[in-house]
């Protein structure tokens, strides 16, 4: 059963969602990044080329014809063809169409009340559900 993380008052979305992909990455991990729309795509693909003087993510978007070769896929659709399934890091306001064919699924959850909204309706879905569910507020010990 697909494993569950919300990641709440998360003051940069993408920032953070480009740390966890260098994370994933370093543990030889695939993962997804499910952006609410092109334009998002389309700064988190900048980001990723960006997020350190020294790091290296390597990345395409989704429908790319290296992305079965990639370890990291941005996409900006549900629709989106995705060579694999290990973690998919959601940053839509929306339940991804799909997500129970990832292993695990990060929730990121901004400090924007709207956001943060719905997000505790995910929840809620998620856990009338059963699934396995873990909390993480950015900020807090």
């Amino acid at each position: 059963m697909t494993r569950i993380d919300f990641h709440t008052n998360i003051a940069d979305k993408l920032t953070y969602a480009c740390r966890l992909a260098r994370k994933a990455y370093a543990a030889r991990a695939k993962v997804v990044l499910l952006a609410g729309d092109a334009a998002q795509a389309a700064q988190l693909n900048e980001a990723l080329w960006t997020i350190g003087d020294t790091d290296f993510i390597p990345h395409v978007m989704a429908g790319d014809p290296l992305a079965g070769e990639t370890p990291v896929i941005v996409a900006d659709s549900d629709d989106a063809p995705l060579p694999h399934h290990d973690m998919l890091v959601n940053l839509t306001q929306r339940t991804p169409a799909h997500f129970a064919q990832f292993a695990r699924v990060f929730e990121i959850i901004s400090t924007d009340e709207q956001d943060a909204a719905a997000g505790r309706k995910r929840y809620a879905a998620y856990k009338k559900q059963d699934y396995p569910l873990t909390h993480f507020v950015a900020g807090q010990p």
